[in-house]
């Protein structure tokens, strides 16, 4: 109880140390993310939501891509292109503070992924997804150890384009984000993520004294 009870107290000063410009803009942001779901909606077959991501399942439009283990990715092909919750993503920063939230962050997304996994036989929406696509910033941080192949965008509009409106989300979303965007530039570089379906079940596959509980 006393744990809990200083652990609000800590969320409390934390949300009240966020200057009010801060807050503002990051409330502004969200009402464009409830508009950005909209449009995600009409452009997708399915969004699916698994903790701290959201799934959208959708064609591949980019270039032909062969994974490491085999998997080609084709024009055409069905794949899940994942999108961190940024409402959650503020929360826990507002609470635990920009570190503690990043691991949270972390463990969050391994969990996702193990939901993910499971879901890939089990659910008709995505037995036909070939593969998880994503775009970020944050390539060194909270995708480690989970597997995602790191490709450039070879396109370059779209990679100016990405830059652009990541650093933007930065800005808005991380308490020391203004900093860390003008001491970062160089390595603030978008990079496309792919996992591919086998290497996603082969990593996350649950272990057999988990699939036997």
């Amino acid at each position: 109880m006393l744990e809990d009870k200083l652990k609000q107290e800590e969320g409390k000063m934390m949300v009240t140390s966020v200057p009010f410009i801060k807050l503002f803009s990051q409330s502004l942001w969200m009402m464009w993310e409830n508009i950005f779901a909209v449009i995600t909606k009409f452009r997708s077959q399915s969004v699916r939501r698994y903790g701290i991501c959201k799934l959208v399942v959708l064609k591949y439009h980019g270039e032909s891509l062969v994974c490491q283990d085999g998997q080609r990715i084709l024009p055409g092909d069905w794949v899940g292109e994942l999108h961190l919750d940024n409402r959650q993503i503020v929360q826990l920063t507002r609470t635990l503070g920009a570190d503690r939230a990043g691991i949270r962050t972390a463990r969050m997304l391994r969990e996702a992924m193990k939901e993910i996994s499971r879901d890939l036989d089990s659910n008709p929406e995505l037995s036909k997804v070939n593969a998880l696509t994503g775009i970020t910033l944050l390539h060194r941080g909270i995708i480690h150890g989970i597997g995602f192949e790191q490709r450039p965008i070879k396109s370059k509009w779209q990679r100016h384009w990405f830059g652009i409106y990541l650093r933007f989300l930065l800005r808005m979303l991380h308490p020391e984000g203004k900093h860390r965007v003008e001491d970062s530039t160089e390595k603030l570089s978008p990079m496309m993520l792919v996992l591919s379906r086998q290497s996603l079940k082969a990593r996350f596959a649950p272990r057999k004294t988990e699939a036997a509980s």
